[in-house]
């Protein structure tokens, strides 16, 4: 890495099987290491930030670099940062047009303290938590989801335009959209479904073991309509109108998640609520896993600081096994056995 957040420049040459664990004091660029190798992965920032945020203060561009084994396959990811202009990013030398072709070469699975939010916070970041497993798990699915995202924002500036001025031309291409909206809203939706489908038992099962408790925990979809979506969209087509947005769509929907009969989002206590979302990251990589047919490489960015003792062992004990990089700034729980430990400096590896 060149230059990606506060990092100067890093070379990490983690261990290929075992846990690699990157100490180093708060606001030393530990989280920043794994963000970049998340972003070779998704070209998303895991912590949801700008890309402009991802160049070092005072550098033009910064440089991603990630050189992949998987067995005898040697694969090569480059991506070039540049703040005003699209990432330059390159698979094996060749340019990649599409960000899920990464995911043939790296998928990771990331276990952050930020993580509470997917129980604690609003819809939207349980649907980014299903659609980044979909995505992940089935790579041709981010067309799907970004074909809704396009189609969402296209009706909404219509909505916001016709605001007070329906003409016959806006519902004409109302129609249009609704009609693109939904084939491709079912689709994402019903994917979703499934999807929380196949995560529950492994988050239930990894709830148990973390937990030593008999309270299930069970995930069901919710969407926002009855029966399809092309009918949902005609009923609320003059509330949409009215408002100015869409109402009623897969980007209204959540994820439910209770544990023992209780919501966990307001149930729960924050103990157990942070065992949900560690059941929860569990769960996904063990879905794509089965899906991809080989292990995404684990990124525990300060996993266990917030967690007690029993905890903290019991998350030892539930993680999976292949590459896995963890960073901390204390000591590791005991039973943690690491291949190798570095440290970072000021933005540099040592």
């Amino acid at each position: 890495m060149l230059d990606f957040r506060n990092l100067v420049v890093a070379e990490l040459v983690p261990s290929r099987t075992g846990m690699t664990v990157v100490t180093g004091e708060n606001g030393a660029g530990k989280t920043s290491l794994l963000e970049a190798i998340g972003y070779g992965s998704t070209l998303r920032s895991f912590r949801a930030s700008p890309r402009e945020a991802l160049v070092r203060a005072g550098a033009e561009r910064a440089i991603v670099r990630l050189e992949v084994a998987d067995g005898a396959r040697q694969q090569l990811v480059e991506a070039e940062i540049v703040p005003g202009r699209r990432d330059r990013v390159q698979l094996n030398r060749q340019r990649v047009g599409r960000a899920e072709e990464l995911l043939e070469a790296l998928r990771v699975t990331v276990f952050t303290p930020d993580d509470l939010a997917l129980v604690k916070g609003p819809p939207e970041g349980r649907r980014d938590y299903l659609d980044d497993v979909l995505e992940s798990a089935h790579p041709r699915l981010g067309a799907l989801r970004r074909t809704v995202e396009r189609v969402l924002r296209q009706r909404n500036t219509l909505l916001r335009q016709g605001v007070g001025r329906i003409t016959p031309e806006v519902i004409a291409t109302l129609e249009v959209w609704d009609a693109q909206l939904a084939t491709a809203g079912e689709q994402l939706a019903t994917a979703r479904a499934q999807l929380a489908e196949d995560l529950s038992p492994y988050a239930r099962g990894a709830f148990a073991r973390l937990t030593r408790l008999d309270d299930p925990l069970e995930l069901s979809y919710r969407r926002s309509f009855d029966g399809s979506l092309a009918e949902a969209l005609a009923q609320s087509r003059e509330e949409d109108l009215r408002r100015g947005i869409t109402t009623v769509g897969p980007q209204r929907d959540d994820l439910g998640i209770s544990a023992g009969g209780l919501d966990a989002r307001t149930r729960l206590s924050q103990g157990r609520q942070r065992s949900v979302t560690l059941a929860l990251r569990l769960a996904a990589h063990e879905v794509v896993t089965e899906n991809a047919g080989s292990r995404p490489v684990l990124l525990l960015d300060d996993a266990f600081s917030e967690l007690d003792e029993a905890a903290a062992a019991a998350l030892l004990d539930e993680l999976p096994t292949g590459q896995a990089i963890l960073t901390t700034a204390g000591p590791l729980p005991p039973g943690a056995k690491p291949a190798s430990t570095l440290r970072l400096e000021e933005g540099r590896l040592e």
